[in-house]
């Protein structure tokens, strides 16, 4: 071999055993084809860009986290750095407007997230009037509260919280707790 191929093969080598400890995107799961992770990357980068959009905030300074309680559940948005001001500014904002919108039977913000209409909504803006909406804000974030008594609508708010989580791969359980 000579001594530029030699140079390629340590360089190339070298190259990729560097982008693996930091990882620029998540390791493949089990199971799953190359193909098929690539496609799944692509999905999530395409969500990320219409989030941005639709949150007005950079999906990769923030953190999203959905809980599913007896009375419906909760959608909480946190900075990731605590000085990041602006974010947290545009969290607040994104979930004072999602609270009053959803309020009044509109999810705009998450059908354009997702490009599509979430499991759920369809009945939760049929019964918005039985669903309660409170903003709250939090030291590092803010959070939507989902509240409601009707069964029909409850199991509405936890297919759409379900949904979130499975989306937003946050982690959270998807039972309530």
């Amino acid at each position: 071999m000579n001594s530029s191929l030699a140079m390629l093969a340590i360089f190339s080598t070298t190259a990729f055993v560097a982008l693996a400890p930091g990882q620029d995107h998540p390791s493949m799961p089990p199971a799953m084809s190359h193909e098929e992770h690539m496609k799944q990357m692509s999905t999530d980068a395409e969500m990320k860009k219409r989030g941005d959009a639709a949150m007005g905030f950079d999906q990769d300074r923030v953190s999203h986290h959905f809980h599913l309680t007896k009375t419906g559940g909760s959608i909480e948005v946190h900075v990731k750095q605590s000085a990041d001001e602006d974010s947290l500014k545009q969290i607040r904002d994104h979930l004072r407007s999602i609270s009053q919108e959803f309020s009044d039977g509109v999810f705009t913000g998450p059908i354009a997230t997702h490009a599509e209409v979430p499991p759920g909504v369809p009945i939760m803006r049929e019964r918005k009037s039985r669903i309660r909406y409170t903003y709250e804000e939090t030291p590092d974030g803010a959070r939507v509260v989902i509240d409601t008594r009707d069964r029909s609508a409850r199991t509405a708010v936890h297919d759409f919280l379900k949904y979130q989580i499975r989306e937003h791969a946050t982690g959270d359980p998807l039972s309530v707790h």
